[in-house]
């Protein structure tokens, strides 16, 4: 005990270091959103509906192909026109994924059930080479 008492700050650093080398685990299994393997799947196999959650300007900088930009701002209001059809999937997408989970809400509230986001948002797709078009 007394080995404890004497050396809590190593405890703590291993603690912490271990806590650190989990997360990514944890952060993954909280339903974060589709990576972007699983969001290509989606798109080809089930025709999913991409909406960018992007401000104009970023859509225009480069974007997934075929997206639709709906700024997050406009989403609850063009939304149903934009995709009419609620039974298909829907993906949502934005610079780095955090718009997009704001978005997820809107539109579930809007009745599409299949809604869902790309984890990493824009930034995955990039980083895993994936193609992007400009506006």
């Amino acid at each position: 005990m007394d080995f404890l008492i004497n050396n809590w700050v190593l405890f703590a650093v291993a603690f912490v270091s271990g806590a650190l080398l989990l997360w990514p685990l944890v952060q993954s299994g909280t339903g974060g959103g589709l990576s972007t393997s699983q969001a290509v799947l989606l798109i080809n196999r089930e025709k999913a509906v991409v909406v960018d959650v992007s401000e104009t300007e970023e859509f225009a900088a480069g974007h997934i192909v075929g997206a639709r930009n709906l700024p997050l701002g406009q989403l609850e209001e063009r939304l149903p026109d934009t995709v009419k059809n609620k039974t298909l999937p829907l993906l949502l997408v934005c610079p780095n994924g955090a718009r997009a989970s704001r978005a997820l809400a809107t539109a579930k509230n809007l009745g599409y059930d299949k809604a869902q986001v790309l984890a990493g948002g824009l930034k995955a797709w990039k980083d895993a080479n994936l193609p992007l078009e400009k506006a």
